[in-house]
């Protein structure tokens, strides 16, 4: 049974513990406020460059230009995007073995490699002795553009050179600060997105004119796509983590204090014990001395 020592000792200990979950979550809630604003930001134009690339695309066909060429997939990329750190309770769970389990699903048939944007990620697969084509760790905390660029110009290379017939990207989706949701979405070769009939209708009648050519907007539009779709990833991902552990240290702290509670108790009661036992030692005395 545990002394009265013990239990003090273990209450102090789960104090500070919540005090540090306390101040984790509080930072994880500066942190998310911060992300949510960079992802609003973000997600207009995201949204808009991705329309104005299906009626672009709608003008010409799949082979005029080579991130729109379709081939069989034999080789496929995925970009597994988790988080660096930990203490998000199954934010980095999730993604990991929706990533998993897509890429066992082409068992022997199709040849499949990984790029992680994400620690947690690549010590998950590397664990498991996954083929990981490039790992980019420990660049979350300082996201910025530059790092959606250079994931989506490796990619690009890998795609246009042939080693890979299809790229997916597996992560976070933001959807609210307690809900997160896991999406896998194809990113080479470039799917545009139809645009609504009475959204084509619309953009037909009033006549726009191509500066120089449909073409040579692809070219520089499709690759700038790629870069923001990726950032918006990046993004989504990011606020994702934040308000998974800003959950995950709330109910860390809520854990803390009914374990304070109990121990309280536990405290109280062994020491209510100890006082009977030694009042009862203290009468059995007195009775002796005057027997």
């Amino acid at each position: 049974m545990a002394t009265l020592s013990d239990i003090k000792r273990r209450i102090t200990s789960v104090k500070s513990t919540q005090q540090i979950t306390k101040a984790m979550k509080m930072v994880a809630a500066a942190k998310l406020r911060k992300a949510q604003q960079r992802l609003m930001d973000a997600r207009p134009y995201a949204q808009g460059l991705e329309t104005i690339l299906g009626h672009v695309a709608a003008q010409q066909d799949s082979g005029s230009h080579p991130l729109l060429e379709v081939r069989e997939p034999e080789n496929i990329l995925y970009l597994v995007i988790s988080s660096d750190r930990g203490l998000c309770g199954s934010f980095n769970a999730n993604v990991n073995r929706r990533a998993q389990a897509e890429v066992d699903a082409h068992g022997d048939d199709v040849g499949t490699k990984l790029v992680t944007f994400g620690r947690k990620g690549s010590e998950f697969f590397t664990r498991r002795e996954y083929a990981i084509q490039e790992r980019f760790v420990n660049l979350l905390n300082d996201l910025e553009f530059s790092h959606a660029i250079i994931t989506s110009n490796l990619l690009q290379k890998l795609y246009t050179s042939g080693e890979f017939d299809r790229v997916y990207a597996v992560h976070n989706w933001f959807k609210s600060a307690g809900t997160q949701e896991v999406l896998v979405k194809q990113l080479l070769p470039v799917e545009p997105n139809a645009p609504a009939a009475e959204d084509e209708s619309h953009f037909q009648s009033v006549g726009f004119l191509y500066e120089p050519n449909p073409k040579a907007i692809l070219d520089t539009i499709i690759p700038k796509n790629l870069n923001i779709q990726i950032w918006r990833m990046l993004l989504e991902s990011y606020a994702a983590e934040q308000a998974a552990r800003m959950v995950a240290m709330d109910s860390a702290t809520d854990n803390a204090q009914e374990m304070i509670y109990q121990l309280s108790l536990s405290y109280n009661k062994a020491r209510q014990a100890a006082i009977t036992t030694e009042i009862s030692e203290i009468v059995g005395g007195a009775e002796a001395l005057q027997g």
